[in-house]
């Protein structure tokens, strides 16, 4: 009991480098985004948020953003055949890549991770609309997803710029979702260590329960 004491006392008087707010978005690469943000919306009381697409300025994309209470998600498709989110979409299906991050500082948030061995997805940029700015920076991180660092401190729009409101006739009640609990990264054959190691070196996280075989039958 001691020693328990020792290491949480030793974790929590450790200086917070990455500051998290919080999940701000997750976003699915999929091959049908008006159809996916429909699906949320009729099985799980999701509310039309935004839209983006060539109406806004897109023109290789387009995505549906749904929302219930503080939980956020994001769908997108290519409009063409040679790019990033079509190549995603055919080679693992509709799936996440994007698991966007709450921060008071992109630009810090960004810094201190690439510092510390992250690979960089984007450096930090600054999106302005009538609304206010976002400042977005990004790292890889297992397979293909891509941690986002959103600081909206001082936006007022409805998602982000280059979205417009998206206003829907159809808006199911909600079901109580309320927030994202917890992710599950499936991870590559023996890289379970490396990455539990990324997540506590790089991200300033600590582990606090693990699960073997004997424990999950999937």
């Amino acid at each position: 009991m001691e020693a328990n004491h020792a290491l949480i006392s030793n974790h929590t008087s450790q200086i917070d480098f990455l500051p998290l707010q919080g999940t701000d978005y997750v976003e699915f690469y999929v091959g049908n985004a008006k159809q996916a943000a429909h699906f949320y919306k009729t099985a799980f009381g999701f509310q039309s948020l935004a839209y983006a697409g060539p109406e806004t300025g897109m023109k290789e994309r387009v995505s549906y953003v749904v929302r219930q209470h503080k939980l956020t998600f994001v769908f997108t498709t290519s409009l063409r055949t040679d790019n990033e989110i079509a190549d995603h979409v055919y080679q693992h299906g509709d799936g996440i890549k994007f698991l966007a991050l709450k921060v008071t500082d992109a630009k810090d948030a960004w810094i201190q991770t690439t510092k510390r061995g992250a690979k960089s997805y984007m450096e930090p940029v600054v999106l302005e609309d009538a609304s206010g700015k976002v400042v977005i920076s990004g790292i890889h991180t297992y397979g293909d997803t891509v941690h986002l660092f959103i600081e909206r401190n001082d936006y007022h729009g409805a998602f982000l710029p280059g979205f417009k409101q998206w206003e829907s006739d159809y808006n199911p009640s909600d079901t109580g979702l309320l927030y994202v609990d917890h992710c599950v990264g499936n991870v590559g054959w023996n890289q379970m260590n490396k990455w539990v190691d990324f997540y506590e070196q790089v991200m300033g996280f600590h582990n606090i329960l693990t699960f073997d075989d004997q424990d999950i039958s999937t």
